[in-house]
């Protein structure tokens, strides 16, 4: 009973350190991947209004023939979703810093990411700018 009980206990012992390795691991991981994600993507600060940088970013995509699949908006960001050449989806962020700032953020694939399509992209939209 006694050896049963203690095996009962170690077992647990164990079982709360493995569990917490593995939370360890997760999230170790899921940092990684969270790097690996923000390495691909260019980010590109410009004197410009918000509304304006949203406008380049569409004529951009359209210079380049891409279409636009996908618009979603709110004040303060906004996100264009399209699709490169060969079939990789590309992301264009918009953010507002201020009234005379914005933040571009081009993304095309996944992991790793096209840093020269996004280029070719981010070039684009500063053309209109």
């Amino acid at each position: 009973m006694f050896r049963r009980l203690l095996m009962f206990f170690c077992s647990g012992a164990l079982l709360v350190n493995i569990s917490g390795c593995f939370v360890l691991l997760a999230g170790a991981a899921g940092g990684a991947g969270t790097a690996a994600w923000l390495s691909g993507k260019l980010v590109q600060q410009v004197d410009e209004p918000y509304d304006r940088v949203v406008k380049a970013a569409k004529s951009g995509l359209r210079s380049q023939r891409f279409p636009l699949n996908k618009e979603t908006a709110d004040k303060n960001v906004t996100q264009l979703i399209s699709e490169y050449s060969d079939g990789k989806t590309v992301w264009i962020d918009v953010h507002r810093i201020s009234a005379s700032r914005s933040q571009i953020e081009v993304r095309v694939g996944t992991v790793p990411g096209n840093k020269d399509a996004a280029d070719k992209i981010l070039n684009a939209i500063m053309q209109y700018l």
